[in-house]
C-alpha cells in the first residue's frame, strides 16, 4: 500500500449532517483533477468529519481544488501533513473562542455603556486600534464599577461547544493545555477550573475599595506576550512550534496562530482569517481534534 504523506480532513457543523458520501466524492474529483493521488475516505465522525489520505506534491493547490468545488457547502477543510499531527500543546485564546462572550462588553452593561465599549473592543480584534491602549480605554470607561459585578459577570460566562471536549481529549493524550487571554484573572482562573486547562494567563483588574479603579496591571499581556507564552511553554516542555495547536479570533491572536504548527482562526474576524492556515467557520471546537486525527470515540469530557 502506498504512504500518503497529507490528508485532506473535511467536517461539518455538528447539527447540520452536511457531509455525506456525495460531498466526498465531489472532493475526490477535485483531488484527481489537481493532480494529487487518494486512498479511500475513513470516517472520524459518521456524517461530521471524515480523513481522505491523499499524495499531492502541490498539497495547498489540491486544498485550494477542493475548496472551489465544495463551494457554498457548510464545511471546513484542510489539507495537512501526517507527520506530527497530534499536537502535544494547546493554547487557546479565551473570549469569543473558548467561551462565547467578550467580559468587558459584558461588565460595561451594568453601567449603560455596552455600545461605546463594545465599540472599541470590536475596533480592537479587528486590527483597528493597538491591544494595549484599548484594553486600558476600556476599564478606564469602567472605573467605580462595584467589584461585585464581577462576580455577577462571571456567572454568566458560556463556554462554546466542544470547548471541554477539546481540552480534555488533548490532556488525556498527554497533551499540556494553556488558557493565555488578553482578558482578566478574575475570568480566567473560573475558565481553566471548567475546562481543565492546566494553566491560564491573562490580565488583572485593579480594585480599590470595592470597586474597580479603572487601570489594568502592569505588565499587560497582549498579542507579544501571548506568542511568547506559547514559545516559552515549548521551551519548557522540550517542544518546537509544530507540537502546538492554537486558537482564536482576532488580531491579538495573530502571532501565536501564526506560529504554530497547527494555527486556527475559530468564528474569527477578518484580519486572523487572512493570517490563520486554517479557519474553522461551522464547525464546533472539536474540529480541532478531528484536524489531528481523533475520532470521536477518542473524545473525552
Amino acid at each position: 500500500m502506498r504512504v500518503m504523506h497529507f490528508v485532506l480532513t473535511v467536517i461539518g457543523g455538528p447539527d447540520s449532517r452536511a457531509l455525506d458520501a456525495s460531498v466526498l466524492d465531489a472532493a475526490m474529483l477535485a483531488l484527481g483533477e489537481a493532480g494529487a493521488s487518494h486512498a479511500a475516505p475513513v470516517w472520524l465522525d459518521p456524517g461530521i468529519a471524515c480523513d481522505i489520505p491523499i499524495e499531492s506534491a502541490m498539497p495547498k493547490s489540491a486544498e485550494a481544488a477542493v475548496r472551489e468545488r465544495l463551494a457554498g457547502a457548510h464545511l471546513d477543510l484542510a489539507v495537512l501533513p501526517v507527520e506530527g499531527r497530534r499536537k502535544a500543546l494547546l493554547v487557546a485564546d479565551m473570549e469569543s473562542t473558548i467561551i462565547a462572550e467578550e467580559l468587558l462588553d459584558e461588565l460595561a452593561d451594568f453601567l449603560g455603556i455596552r455600545p461605546q465599549i463594545a465599540e472599541i473592543t470590536a475596533r480592537s480584534m479587528a486590527g483597528e486600534l493597538d491591544f494595549e491602549p484599548a484594553i486600558k480605554e476600556r476599564v478606564r470607561l469602567l472605573a467605580g464599577l462595584p467589584a461585585e459585578t464581577l462576580e455577577r459577570a462571571r456567572a454568566s460566562m458560556t463556554l462554546n461547544p466542544g470547548a471541554r471536549t477539546l481540552v480534555q481529549t488533548m490532556r488525556a493524550q498527554g497533551a499540556h493545555t494553556a488558557l493565555v487571554s488578553g482578558g482578566f484573572t478574575h475570568f480566567t482562573e473560573d475558565v481553566r477550573a471548567r475546562c481543565g486547562f492546566h494553566e491560564a494567563h491573562g490580565n488583572r483588574l485593579m480594585v480599590a475599595d470595592g470597586a474597580l479603579s479603572g487601570e489594568v496591571g502592569e505588565p499587560i499581556l497582549g498579542p507579544p506576550a501571548k506568542r511568547e507564552t506559547l514559545e516559552s511553554l515549548c521551551a519548557e516542555h522540550g517542544l518546537t512550534a509544530q507540537d502546538t495547536c492554537a486558537v482564536g479570533d482576532g488580531s491579538n491572536d495573530v502571532a501565536m496562530v501564526e506560529v504554530a504548527g497547527l494555527g486556527v482562526a475559530y468564528r474569527a474576524k477578518s484580519v486572523l482569517r487572512e493570517a490563520a492556515p486554517i479557519c474553522i467557520d461551522h464547525g464546533d471546537l472539536t474540529a480541532l481534534l478531528y484536524l489531528q486525527g481523533y475520532r470521536r470515540d477518542e473524545f473525552r469530557s
